[in-house]
C-alpha cells in the first residue's frame, strides 16, 4: 500500500513540473506557434486535476500570450462560468482574442449540452466587445474535442 501511494505522489510531482515547465515556456513564447504547442500547454495545466477548472488563454492581436488564467474552479463533473467575467479580464488586458478551455476529470473529452451552450454565451458576449474567441478545447484522460477543429467555432 505504500508503494502505491508512493507512486501515486511520484505522478503528481511529475503533473506539477509538467504544469510549471508549460507555464514559463509560454510567457517566453511570443505567440502560439501551433495548435499542438497550445495543446500540449493546456494538457499540462488541465490533466490530473480532481475538479473541473476553467482556464482562457489571452491573445493580442497577433495571437502573441498576454496571460493565461484558470478563472473557475468547480466540482467533480461541473464548473460554472461568468461569460462576464472572461470579457471583463480581456478588457484589461486589451486582449483581441481567447482561446476557452477545460477539463473533464471523468476522461471523456466529449463536450455536454451545458458545454456547448456556455461557449455559445462567451462567443456572443465577446463578439460584441470584439474580441474573437478562437477555440473551446476540452482536456479528458489521454483525448481531447476542439470546437473549432470540429467547426462549431
Amino acid at each position: 500500500m505504500a508503494s502505491a501511494w508512493a507512486k501515486f505522489a511520484q505522478l503528481k510531482g511529475i503533473a506539477e513540473l509538467a504544469r510549471r515547465y508549460y507555464s514559463v515556456r509560454m510567457n517566453e513564447e511570443d505567440a502560439l506557434l501551433s495548435p499542438e504547442m497550445t495543446l500540449e500547454f493546456l494538457q499540462s495545466q488541465l490533466t490530473g486535476e480532481e475538479r473541473e477548472i476553467f482556464l482562457v488563454i489571452f491573445l493580442d492581436a497577433q495571437h502573441r500570450v498576454l496571460q493565461h488564467s484558470r478563472l473557475f474552479s468547480g466540482t467533480l463533473s461541473h464548473v460554472e462560468v461568468h461569460p462576464r467575467e472572461i470579457v471583463r479580464e480581456a478588457i484589461k488586458l486589451n486582449a483581441s482574442a481567447v482561446i476557452l478551455a477545460h477539463n473533464h476529470p471523468s476522461g471523456c473529452a466529449e463536450p455536454s449540452k451545458a458545454d456547448k451552450h456556455i461557449t455559445d454565451r462567451v462567443i456572443k458576449c465577446c463578439q460584441f466587445m470584439d474580441i474573437r474567441v478562437l477555440d473551446h478545447l476540452i482536456i479528458g484522460r489521454g483525448e481531447y474535442v476542439s470546437f473549432a477543429e470540429r467547426g462549431w467555432i
